[in-house]
């Protein structure tokens, strides 16, 4: 027998914060106190309208497939959630529910993407994009973006980037892991760039609703109807671990979504679709939009603490709940100072090469998804690391 994995497995990244993740655990189960900041997990608990819908779904006991793109009630719950806060319209025929946001990359770029075919994304960018790119066959092209562009692709980017092999671009706001969100124009301009050179634009639009200062993220379906729009019940919602997203498409690909979707997943867990229902509850979305305050205040305080202890901060986030933070000024191998700080103070942070190879050996990437409380610790902890190890 042949024990060789599949060649394709040779270009798919690793995760290296899973190697920090995996040594904090051990560090506590050894009795050591590690604070996380490298997970985007929310530390609230799931709200409680969501989880007594499920449990009052369960409990009836009737627990079976849905079809394949999802339970009809959710999927208009989705469009009408559309209508409301972006002014849009979708049909229900559009939107498919998928087992989170990387159920729903998953089909957008079966449906659309050939061998071969090159996707343009910006450097940094969560890496899983890439990784579905290139397990299907293609190519991604990651173009390297800085606090210049708000670290996100624009027009400009993508016409010097483009060539015949290109299927489409992939723009992610607010984004992974730099918190920072495309201004409307922009946003608009490269999605018709992309249009106009018959390409297909995929919007990563996960982190919707997590946005501060009172402004918010635009849809890249306020411009078109042509795109793949991407979302999850996971970050704003706060339902990671139910594993449940959605997919909104182009009419001409709505058939052959679903047809993927019927042989790749056969259909999202029911149980989380049942408590997604409970999602866009009045009730719900207040107890939301009070945690959206309280991680504006983690930003704030998070921001201020590293700037003052020497981090470059090259773009304050407006969205998402992360920190994208130069220490170059402490080392030149981000990966070994993540470590090191673990290993030293029981803080857990994600180095940049997690991200991309733009500058990657520069950045961390600090998670406010702890209190304000847990965060001053990891601070005072981080200070007392930089004092004493200088750069190396």
């Amino acid at each position: 027998m042949n024990q060789r994995p599949a060649d394709r497995t040779e270009t798919i990244s690793a995760f290296y914060v899973m190697a920090i993740l995996e040594r904090a655990k051990e560090l506590e189960q050894q009795g050591r106190d590690v604070i996380h900041m490298e997970i985007g997990e929310p530390d609230f608990l799931t709200p409680r309208t969501i989880t007594d819908a499920s449990i009052a779904y369960l409990e009836a006991g009737n627990v079976k497939y849905t079809p394949a793109a999802g339970l009809s009630k959710l999927r208009t719950s989705i469009a009408k959630f559309y209508c409301d806060r972006y002014g849009v319209a979708v049909d229900e025929g559009r939107i498919f529910i998928t087992p989170g946001a990387s159920g729903a990359f998953l089909l957008a770029l079966g449906a659309s993407l050939n061998a071969g075919e090159k996707v343009l994304m910006a450097d940094p960018c969560y890496p899983c994009n890439s990784n579905f790119v290139k397990f299907l066959g293609g190519r991604a092209q990651t173009i390297p973006v800085d606090a210049g562009s708000d670290f996100q692709l624009n027009s400009a980017l993508i016409e010097k980037y483009w060539s015949s092999d290109c299927k489409g671009a992939v723009i992610a706001s607010p984004s992974n892991p730099t918190g920072t969100v495309i201004a409307p124009d922009v946003l608009r301009q490269a999605i018709e760039t992309v249009r106009e050179r018959n390409g297909v634009f995929y919007s990563d639009e996960i982190y919707h609703g997590l946005v501060y200062d009172g402004n918010d993220a635009v849809s890249a379906l306020q411009y078109s109807a042509d795109v793949f729009v991407i979302n999850s019940f996971s970050k704003y919602f706060g339902m990671t671990g139910w594993r449940v997203g959605w997919l909104i498409v182009p009419e001409a690909y709505a058939e052959v979504v679903e047809k993927l979707a019927q042989n790749i997943f056969i259909a999202t867990a029911s149980h989380s679709q049942y408590a997604a229902l409970a999602a866009f509850d009045t009730a719900t979305i207040e107890e939301l939009e009070k945690r959206r305050l309280e991680f504006q205040k983690r930003r704030d305080f998070l921001y201020g603490q590293l700037h003052d202890l020497g981090f470059k901060l090259p773009a304050k986030p407006d969205g998402a709940f992360y920190i994208y933070a130069d220490c170059s000024r402490f080392t030149d191998d981000s990966y070994r100072f993540a470590l090191d700080l673990l290993e030293a103070e029981g803080v857990a942070v994600t180095p940049g090469k997690d991200f991309g190879v733009n500058q990657a050996e520069r950045f961390i990437r600090f998670a406010y998804t702890t209190s304000i409380e847990r965060m001053g610790e990891a601070m005072a902890r981080l200070a007392r690391f930089i004092g004493v190890r200088g750069k190396d």
